[in-house]
């Protein structure tokens, strides 16, 4: 797509006008984010490769990081792409408890020897809890969350119903570590944030797992589980230029300046529609004509890619309870500037 110009090292900021958009739409979107969307931090509109839009709101600016929450899954689902290419994982049919032998299951659970990896990334394995009733704070009590979600595996859930899982996303976390001896902190650093330009995240040492720690404002880095495991669904800190350079290399199919970070063939699988609308840990949408997939973490946090517009939108936003739809956004203020 781009062939002389990357955003490795800082990116482009173009007129939208030369980048085929309206700028006067785009500046109408400045009012409706402060009188609407007023949980909006940062913001940054890429359109073919060079930034369009760039905004930050409530004394926020380009460098400071935000906690993702959710859009850390999407981040995780990458991280397994790459370790399939890399071969330190088999496929995505490998069978969960083949990578903790030393669980022992209950040979009356036969169910938990059939979830596989496909099924954590397509949030189709079988769980007691109800579809967005997962008991997230019990697991954040348990001295091992892994040991925890293992348990809960299998519990008269039925295998391929869709249910959101964020102890699932976890559970892939702490594979990744299992098959390469990193956490998944230590090998995105390595495999995909440092190739593409995003910051290396540091370690920040946990001293509590209490809800500040986890999701409030102590979180810093990459939150970790008390076994060292980051966590897989949610913890992760990230600016809204690095949100959108890995939206951007998604928007490539996994091809960067001179490499392919990851697989074409991962990313196709992982954006492809389904009846779920939901692919490997990315949120799929197809209305009106538009087809879009989508990072999406609480309180409005995403990274929304629409690969036939050449077009990623990053909002990285402060956590509130119900905040309006960004797609609302989107569909509204963005898409009629094109």
């Amino acid at each position: 797509m781009h062939t002389n110009y990357w955003p490795t090292a800082q990116w482009h900021t173009e007129d939208p006008a030369v980048l085929g958009m309206d700028p006067n739409k785009l500046s109408e979107l400045e009012s409706v984010i402060q009188s609407d969307y007023s949980n909006i931090n940062g913001m940054v509109v890429v359109r073919n490769g060079s930034i369009a839009f760039e905004r930050y709101y409530n004394g926020c600016g380009p460098d400071d990081a935000h906690h993702v929450a959710s859009v850390t899954k999407s981040i995780i689902s990458a991280l397994i792409g790459i370790a399939i290419d890399n071969g330190d994982i088999t496929s995505v049919d490998q069978k969960v408890l083949d990578f903790f032998p030393e669980y022992a299951p209950k040979a009356a659970d036969p169910l938990k020897g059939e979830v596989t990896l496909r099924h954590l990334l397509t949030m189709t394995a079988p769980y007691p809890f109800q579809d967005w009733q997962e008991p997230l704070d019990k697991m954040c009590m348990q001295p091992d969350w892994v040991k925890y979600t293992l348990d809960m595996l299998g519990q008269q859930g039925k295998l391929g119903d869709f249910k959101y899982s964020t102890a699932g996303a976890h559970l892939l976390s702490a594979i990744l570590t299992r098959s390469t001896g990193r956490s998944a902190r230590e090998f995105a650093n390595e495999h995909l944030f440092k190739p593409i330009g995003m910051k290396e995240i540091p370690e920040h040492e946990m001293k509590a797992f209490g809800f500040d720690d986890l999701f409030g404002s102590n979180v810093k880095g990459w939150v970790h589980d008390p076994q060292g495991h980051s966590t897989g669904g949610w913890g992760l800190t990230l600016t809204p230029r690095d949100m959108a350079r890995f939206g951007f290399l998604y928007l490539n199919r996994g091809f960067w300046e001179h490499r392919q970070i990851i697989s074409e063939a991962w990313i196709n699988e992982s954006t492809s529609m389904n009846p779920n609308n939901y692919g490997y840990l990315w949120w799929l949408r197809e209305e009106d004509g538009v087809s879009a997939y989508s990072a999406i973490g609480d309180g409005g946090n995403v990274i929304c890619c629409l690969p036939e517009q050449e077009l990623v939108i990053a909002i990285a936003s402060e956590f509130t309870m119900n905040p309006r739809d960004r797609w609302t956004l989107i569909k509204e203020w963005i898409l009629p500037a094109l």
